[in-house]
């Protein structure tokens, strides 16, 4: 049966000293699940998953990551050079949410954060397990431009043009590319203005981080789950495969007709796949 619903925002305080903002959804017991967006995005892009069966069975927690939303944005490029700091800001967003062994439901950007966190904290903590297992959602598993789609690759110097003006059309097109189909014009302009909230240090950064010993983290896995939109133009089906083939345990579900986000263009399907998987 499904339990009463809680919602509420918090604050989460990092190590360096930054404030996160966060987001408590769902039901008041039952499994955890911590989303982590992509870059330029979120806890808002989640706001499909916070209503119906998902919402009412599991626990959610959604923050908006350093540098955007209502988080923290310092004006410094190494303030988001460092996989620690990421990997600091999500421990110390699960310890905030109370959480003890969460689903991470990383999308994009937020793939390199989940395996960032498993690097440096590791999968075991005391005997028991960290996390309860990873979704990884049209996520980045491997800064390579191999693995990247052509989307990706044309944004990477627009993005963090000194220009504001193409900084400004380049916060645009790379959104408009995450969807096969677009949102509505008023939920598309709630997307555009918090994309254009991020510092143009972010987008100078997150192309520079490493990926150095993930692949073992993946491959490492007792369970996983991997999202990918057919229409997909951020990342490569190479980008996912390659995971499927470090770690035999993992499943793929690919979304036909989704592009980069399965979780806004398809929420019944993809809110009944990650509520199943949460519960297995």
């Amino acid at each position: 049966m499904p339990v009463p619903a809680t919602s509420g925002e918090f604050t989460v305080r990092t190590p360096d000293g930054l404030t996160l903002a966060a987001s408590r959804h769902g039901a008041t017991a039952g499994p955890e699940i911590i989303l982590i967006h992509g870059l330029g995005q979120s806890r808002l892009s989640w706001s499909r998953q916070l209503t119906g069966r998902l919402a009412e069975t599991c626990r959610i927690v959604s923050y908006d990551l350093r540098g955007h939303g209502d988080s923290s944005k310092p004006a410094d490029i190494a303030a988001y050079s460092d996989p620690a700091l990421w990997a600091d800001d999500l421990h110390a967003v699960i310890e905030a949410s109370g959480f003890t062994r969460p689903i991470l439901v990383g999308w994009s950007l937020g793939g390199l954060i989940a395996g960032y966190y498993l690097r440096k904290y590791g999968l075991r903590e005391n005997g028991r397990d960290r996390i309860g297992g990873v979704n990884l959602v049209g996520a980045v598993t491997k800064l390579a431009p191999e693995l990247l789609g052509p989307a990706a690759l044309a944004h990477v110097e627009l993005l963090g043009s000194p220009d504001l003006a193409v900084r400004s059309d380049a916060y645009a097109t790379f959104l408009a590319a995450c969807f096969a189909t677009p949102p509505d014009d008023a939920e598309f302009r709630r997307m555009l203005v918090f994309n254009g909230m991020v510092p143009r240090e972010v987008q100078l950064a997150v192309p520079n981080l490493d990926s150095d010993g993930l692949d073992e983290v993946w491959a490492a896995l007792p369970k996983l789950l991997v999202t990918w939109g057919a229409e997909e133009r951020h990342t490569r089906l190479e980008m996912s495969q390659r995971v499927l083939d470090l770690n035999p345990a993992a499943t793929l579900s690919i979304f036909e007709g989704a592009a980069h986000a399965p979780f806004y263009e398809y929420p019944e399907r993809f809110n009944r796949e990650l509520a199943a998987f949460a519960r297995a």
